[in-house]
């Protein structure tokens, strides 16, 4: 592909081939640039070479295909660090067990970085808490590295859209203390057309963090909503819309279910709180906002003891769905991880399937049958579980499934099916937070 008009090609090294990593080197090579992937693992890269994509993302891998001219995979940090003016950190910041953010493979990238001449711009993507971009540059003016400038870009990519949010992001923000700096990395996405936040690189750390927390909070408001509806007689679906209309409040994020997961809404959540505990401020909002969304989730399996009893000993429950969210294999603080282990601990039998997921949750929870496809997770089923709102799902001939379900209920845990619909075909349907 040409270069994009207005993008001067740069040579780019991006450290991290995960989510955010593979997607990031894709789409600055897609936009022109010469892109290095580097990682620690090297039965990731060596994959990667023979084009196979470690992740599932929609068009990741024919987008990687289709820049292979100008995108490299490589597991040396000599090779990596050659020649590139911009080095992208995109590690993970995983939780410790304390809430904060583990910064240890950002660490392991700064003490790795290039120590020979030449000005280079270290980019970090990873999310890390703010005041960690200062602690960084200290650090580098006490090692002698002067040459290394510090920026901070933090990434706003929602899995299964990866692709389309790189390049048409509602904002491209840059974090600099110095303004020539943050024009320099802003450069890079010349092609891109949407509005530039230029900033410092405490602000940059924050409007990250914030961001994720606003968009849980609103999550973690319209099920506790949901919780008041079903206790009314009020219909949240309806409730939702018509909040949603209000042009203050808007539509997005107003979808009651069994509550938030994957890789960023609850490290981030409970980064945040922790740094701002550390700082001496009690945040309560954001306490509340964590405590809804796990009980949220064995609100669940409430509804499937007042169904079928107490006792779930040996019962067998479906659960549709194991990823976080449609279009990812990811299964990182998943509402299925908490389900199938409180399931198991009542003595049910769980049997789940999911269209991309279960060769990452098998390790993670080997008592659960898994099955082939959904109508063989349902056949013998006295419960049904809509985990993730798969489109197969939705669409599913539920008509079949009743038949082959011991007995046909079904909990509607993102509020993605048909009420009137199943009912019809003889379930009993429970939503989350709908009349019955």
């Amino acid at each position: 592909m040409a270069k994009p008009k207005g993008t001067t090609a740069e040579r780019v090294t991006v450290v991290g081939a995960g989510y955010v990593g593979l997607v990031t080197a894709a789409s600055l090579a897609d936009l022109g640039h010469q892109v290095i992937s580097m990682d620690i693992d090297s039965e990731r890269i060596g994959r990667l070479q023979d084009g196979d994509i470690p992740i599932f993302e929609p068009g990741l891998a024919e987008l990687v295909e289709k820049n292979r001219p100008r995108l490299t995979f490589t597991d040396d940090p000599t090779v990596a660090y050659a020649d590139s003016e911009f080095i992208y950190i995109c590690v993970d910041t995983p939780p410790t067990h304390s809430g904060d953010a583990d910064l240890s493979r950002v660490w392991n990238v700064v003490d790795n970085l290039p120590p020979q001449d030449g000005e280079r711009i270290l980019v970090i993507k990873s999310t890390v808490p703010v005041g960690t971009g200062a602690v960084i540059r200290n650090e580098l003016n006490r090692r002698g590295y002067e040459h290394i400038h510090y920026s901070s870009n933090p990434e706003f990519l929602r899995e299964g859209t990866a692709l389309q949010d790189f390049m048409r992001p509602d904002r491209i923000v840059v974090g600099a203390d110095d303004p020539t700096v943050a024009r320099k990395v802003a450069s890079l996405y010349d092609a891109i057309e949407t509005e530039l936040v230029l900033t410092n690189v405490a602000s940059a750390e924050m409007i990250k963090y914030a961001s994720n927390a606003f968009l849980a909070t609103k999550i973690s408001f319209i099920n506790e909503i949901a919780n008041v509806c079903e206790a009314t007689g009020a219909d949240v679906t309806t409730v939702a819309h018509g909040m949603g209309l209000d042009p203050r409040i808007g539509p997005h994020f107003l979808q009651a279910g069994i509550g938030y997961g994957g890789s960023c809404f609850p490290k981030d959540v409970s980064a945040l709180k922790q740094l701002a505990g550390n700082s001496g401020y009690h945040f309560q909002l954001l306490t509340a906002v964590i405590e809804v969304n796990e009980l949220q989730k064995r609100r669940v399996i409430g509804k499937i003891k007042e169904a079928l009893g107490e006792d779930l000993h040996d019962r067998r429950i479906a659960l549709l769905g194991l990823a976080f969210k449609p279009n990812t294999d990811d299964i990182r603080e998943a509402s299925a991880i908490v389900l199938a282990g409180r399931l198991l601990a009542e003595g049910a039998r769980v049997v789940a399937y999911d269209p991309v997921a279960i060769p990452n949750t098998r390790a993670v929870l080997p008592a659960v049958e898994y099955a082939d496809s959904a109508l063989q997770a349902l056949e013998g089923a006295e419960a049904c579980v809509l985990v993730t709102e798969w489109p197969e799902f939705i669409h599913l001939d539920w008509e079949r499934a009743a038949d082959l379900m011991q007995k046909p209920l079904v909990v509607d845990g993102r509020n993605a099916l048909d009420p009137d619909t199943l009912r019809r075909l003889g379930f009993r349907y429970e939503g989350v937070g709908r009349k019955p």
